[in-house]
């Protein structure tokens, strides 16, 4: 069971988005919230496997709500995914450097919306390849928080590799066949490098990589 918190200052979209989602046998709505502090409280208490977060809200908004959720290690299980009015905007770029798993439009279809929920719940990114080269291109020109090469050593060749094409917006199918591996070789070689550089998720991946140093903008 797929258990959801959602949080969002608009009723009428909660109650929506909590009809679309109850129906679904492996997917719950554990918990809704008008605000970030207490979605905040309520992932603390719920521990949801997703949280459907609006990045605009009272008293606490979505980004810092996600950045508080992102650095709480009880709460490492719990996937943001961001909700949006406008698409990929300052704001949503600004959320996945929070530590966001990805974001969704809310105007979404219902079943794009389904689909989405569960992909995230499995840990994987909900960042289609033309949408990190979107925000990479759009957002990403230099570090805000500069990170030593140290960090990097970690990771063998491979996994350096496989990273940078992660960077360059590349789905594994797409790394397998530049780097002359199978689909599933491409995948291991990512997660091992998210979980050597601590990285949540695939987008906090894609920061990582510009951060550190081991790919430049190419407005840069």
């Amino acid at each position: 069971m797929i258990r959801v918190l959602l949080v969002d200052d608009q009723p009428l979209l909660r109650s929506g988005f909590r009809a679309l989602l109850d129906v679904e046998d492996d997917i719950e709505v554990v918990a809704e919230a008008a605000d970030g502090k207490d979605g905040l409280a309520l992932a603390r208490k719920h521990l949801p496997d997703i949280a459907l977060i609006d990045i605009q809200m009272p008293v606490m908004d979505g980004i810092e709500a996600t950045r508080q959720i992102a650095a709480d290690p009880a709460l490492a299980r719990v996937h943001v995914v961001i909700l949006t009015n406008y698409g990929l905007d300052e704001y949503v770029f600004n959320a996945l450097r929070a530590g966001a798993a990805g974001f969704l439009v809310k105007d979404i279809v219902p079943e794009d919306l389904l689909h989405a929920v569960r992909v995230a719940a499995r840990g994987d990114a909900l960042l289609a390849p033309s949408i990190t080269r979107k925000l990479i291109d759009r957002y990403v020109t230099e570090p805000l928080h500069p990170r030593t090469g140290t960090e990097l050593e970690e990771l063998t060749t491979r996994e350096r590799e496989a990273v940078t094409l992660v960077a360059q917006g590349l789905s594994n199918d797409e790394i397998a066949t530049r780097m002359v591996i199978s689909t599933s070789t491409a995948k291991t070689h990512v997660n091992r490098a998210m979980t050597k550089l601590r990285a949540r998720d695939r987008a906090q991946l894609v920061i990582l990589a510009y951060e550190s140093g081991l790919v430049a903008p190419r407005n840069a």
